[in-house]
């Protein structure tokens, strides 16, 4: 029995020690792959292809570990690119959130935060950035100022020259309402082609996954995989009366199935604006820009799939429609690399402006209220943000969110002061409400949320 005990402690003791090696071996390896990206993570005077998918949720994504084969194009670029598991933005629908990333600021901060402004006398006017908020500059008029030609080709709607989206552009197409990128794509690439030669920003765009497009010549249903015998269908007005229906009543009512079949059109529609995007992506290469040209690849906000109650976007902030996928590409970097740590759609204006090397003056530095994501990057930075979101949507709602770096997460209602509690380590769903519970931990963490909303 000695005997025994004797090499029982011994075979412990070395399967110990080989995991303790294959941690430090991982770990070094880990290092050294950092070590040899310090000279490759700068790209001076490159491009930068800032490409949106509106509407595109982390959760269906390919190489955020989704099931199906949505991002097949996607995919390919993130096995060469910086992956962000945890990018969350701080609105959950386009206008305020497109506003952020090229204004570096919160929605509460560049004011852009619903398509119409009431004024002092009751009326309405639509909302523009140059209106409410003079001061700030755009990602856009910065790199013009510095030698870039900037273009934005756009499918307009929520991003429409109207809000002051066009400002710092020389070109901005938003022509045609809720345009996919069939639309969008060739206008971008007849614009490159006639100043390849010269230093580019593109603000590439479409609603191709939004509720209100519907692909041309209808769904082929290529991943409804079972009979569906309920009454949906996917169309644009039905869509539309589904979301009224969520606005009015908070709720509406879907069975299982309605959900599984709403969920595989979604998926083709993300497949096909990968598609489509693959077209860009072929006839750019074409040009041989590559090896010259950082590729930003994100998202304004997810989709709500009746996860609490309802369909589309901007009417909560839950995670399924604040986390968004987040994919950079660099020049010289040839393998995926995932970084975990939770990130902001706020850092995206100052990391541009660090990997190209543009200068940042003090006024820029204080209205940025991000920071650069190299830092991750290169392995140097290890440590989550709190991340403040708001959704002012149709005035309908008046709701702030705190989605902190330990995972757990509050939502302000700020019209009845009514908070809900998630701890999302283990539910991350969201469908166990812990404010009665937790009520200390609610406490401080609202403490951290009102600063954000005094502050901000």
């Amino acid at each position: 029995m000695v005997f025994y005990k004797k090499h029982k402690i011994i075979i412990l003791i070395f399967i110990f020690l080989f995991f303790a090696l294959v941690s430090i071996t991982k770990l070094n390896l880990y290092k050294s792959t950092i070590s040899t990206l310090t000279q490759k993570i700068e790209c001076q005077d490159c491009n930068i292809i800032f490409v949106s998918f509106d509407t595109l949720r982390a959760a269906n994504v390919g190489f955020m570990g989704y099931k199906r084969d949505t991002t097949p194009t996607l995919d390919k670029l993130a096995k060469q690119g910086f992956i962000f598991t945890n990018d969350i933005s701080t609105a959950s629908w386009t206008l305020p959130s497109t506003m952020s990333w090229f204004t570096g600021t919160y929605p509460s901060n560049h004011k852009v935060v619903n398509k119409y402004t009431v004024l002092k006398s009751g009326e309405e006017e639509i909302t523009n950035l140059k209106k409410l908020s003079p001061n700030i500059k755009t990602l856009a008029e910065i790199l013009k100022e510095n030698g870039y030609r900037t273009g934005g080709f756009t499918g307009g709607a929520g991003v429409d020259r109207e809000f002051g989206f066009n400002q710092g552009f020389e070109v901005y197409a938003d022509d045609k309402v809720f345009a996919g990128l069939e639309e969008s794509v060739p206008k971008a690439l007849n614009w490159i082609k006639q100043h390849k030669n010269e230093k580019l920003f593109v603000f590439l765009h479409g609603y191709n996954i939004h509720g209100q497009y519907v692909p041309q010549g209808g769904f082929d249903h290529r991943f409804v995989d079972f009979t569906y015998k309920g009454k949906l269908t996917g169309s644009k007005e039905e869509q539309l009366e589904l979301r009224e229906q969520g606005v009015a009543s908070g709720k509406i009512f879907l069975t299982q199935e309605d959900v599984r079949f709403l969920t595989a059109l979604y998926d083709e529609k993300v497949q096909r604006a990968d598609f489509e995007f693959s077209r860009f992506l072929n006839e750019y290469e074409k040009l041989g820009l590559m090896n010259k040209t950082v590729f930003i690849i994100t998202s304004d906000h997810g989709e709500e799939f009746y996860e609490h109650g309802r369909i589309d976007h901007g009417m909560t902030l839950y995670d399924e429609v604040i986390h968004v996928p987040l994919l950079i590409k660099i020049p010289g970097i040839t393998q995926k690399i995932k970084i975990n740590f939770q990130v902001r759609n706020i850092d995206l204006m100052p990391t541009i402006l660090d990997l190209i090397k543009v200068p940042v003056t003090k006024d820029i530095k204080e209205q940025m209220k991000g920071i650069s994501l190299t830092s991750y990057m290169l392995g140097e930075n290890d440590q989550s943000f709190d991340v403040f979101s708001e959704s002012d949507y149709r005035y309908a709602v008046l709701l702030r969110s705190l989605r902190a770096a330990d995972k757990w997460k509050t939502i302000l209602n700020l019209e009845t002061n009514s908070s809900e509690l998630y701890n999302l380590n283990i539910d991350p769903y969201e469908k166990n409400d812990l404010s009665q519970s937790q009520s200390n931990k609610l406490y401080d963490i609202n403490q951290k949320l009102r600063e954000y909303i005094y502050v901000n």
